[in-house]
């Protein structure tokens, strides 16, 4: 097996990643809880609201989209840094094995210069008792270095073929979420195309009365939430950390969404939760399924400002908690950072990010 040209298909590996994880990221969007039902027809002959729920059924399928498309994006990211990681190992094993041979190169070279006796050989030859222990000493000593050298050699044979297997491996994988992610944002554009389109097609004032639609769903299910005593245990103050997220999550409402955003100009709503906790010094995962995967749950009734709460049934949308019975959040395509009520949207629980 030719090892160098191992470690260089492997070099070549690293400077096609770069070409293949431009750090694109998105994140999906929620869907208000259905509200009183627009009795006037839109365009195509829909009520209002049955325009707005098939607007919030494509935002959620963009949504799912997203998140897969994220994952696959950080997993991609991180088996680039073991590419690079691996090409070292590789560059540094062939350059382990280079000084091995020169080694045995160099003890073939002397045992050739002396008729192929090493030097406590000869020293047993030469009729003196204490040239022939230290003869014997030399000897031994060197059959060790030679059988210790040789020993160190296939090692790090064994290490490069590991650090080239795993670096084809790496690749692949690369590979597999490269085709993912396309799939991923092909689905995530045409949804969100789809309800663009739907929404463009509205007179000025049936935009309005959507807009006026989603915020008496969000309302509806705010009380009923609250009314239900949700709000009646949770009284509990931010941690440190906690509140310097707050401070930066607040801060950017009134920037707009944008699939993939990480601020600062913008950003989608695990972007704006995974950066605010950044700024506190807690780094979380990217996207919202992962923050549900990964970060500790807590109950509804321990939750504290800066905790994050992840929405509907497929993790699929992420706010943070400000206190009050209110996030801040980043609702989707077309909208704001802004507050909301807590309750306006299914509740599949809560995660704290420094528990």
């Amino acid at each position: 097996m030719n090892r160098r040209h191992c470690a260089a298909a492997a070099i070549t590996l690293v400077c096609a990643m770069a070409l293949l994880t431009a750090p694109v990221q998105a994140m999906a969007a929620p869907v208000p809880e259905p509200g009183p039902a627009a009795t006037a027809p839109a365009a195509g002959g829909k009520s209002l609201e049955e325009v707005r729920e098939e607007i919030d059924t494509l935002y959620r399928k963009a949504g799912a989209a997203t998140d897969a498309y994220n994952l696959a994006e950080e997993q991609a990211e991180k088996q680039s840094g073991e590419i690079v990681r691996l090409t070292k190992a590789i560059a540094d094993g062939e350059a382990k094995i280079a000084e091995l041979k020169d080694q045995a190169g160099a003890q073939a070279r002397e045992q050739y210069r002396t008729g192929g006796l090493p030097p406590g050989a000869q020293l047993m030859l030469s009729g003196s008792p204490d040239l022939f222990m230290d003869g014997v000493n030399q000897a031994r000593q060197g059959q060790q270095a030679t059988k210790g050298m040789l020993k160190e050699l296939e090692q790090a044979q064994e290490d490069l073929e590991t650090y080239t297997k795993d670096a084809s491996l790496n690749w692949e994988k690369i590979e597999a979420n490269r085709v993912k992610q396309a799939k991923s944002k092909k689905s995530i554009d045409a949804q969100i195309a789809a309800a663009e389109k739907i929404e463009s097609q509205l007179a000025k004032e049936e935009r309005t009365r959507l807009l006026q639609l989603e915020r008496n769903a969000a309302s509806t299910a705010q009380a009923a939430w609250l009314s239900s005593g949700a709000l009646k245990d949770i009284n509990r103050e931010a941690s440190a950390a906690g509140k310097r997220a707050v401070a930066f999550a607040t801060a950017q409402i009134g920037k707009p969404y944008v699939w993939g955003a990480e601020g600062p100009g913008s950003y989608d709503c695990s972007g704006l939760t995974s950066q605010a906790w950044a700024a506190a010094k807690q780094p979380i995962p990217r996207t919202s399924q992962e923050q549900w995967r990964q970060l500790p749950r807590i109950p509804l009734q321990d939750m504290r400002p800066g905790d994050l709460i992840i929405y509907h049934s497929d993790a699929s949308h992420v706010g943070m908690y400000v206190g009050d019975g209110s996030i801040v959040h980043a609702p989707r395509p077309g909208r704001h950072v802004t507050l909301t009520g807590a309750g306006t949207m299914r509740i599949l629980g809560v995660v704290r990010p420094d528990k």
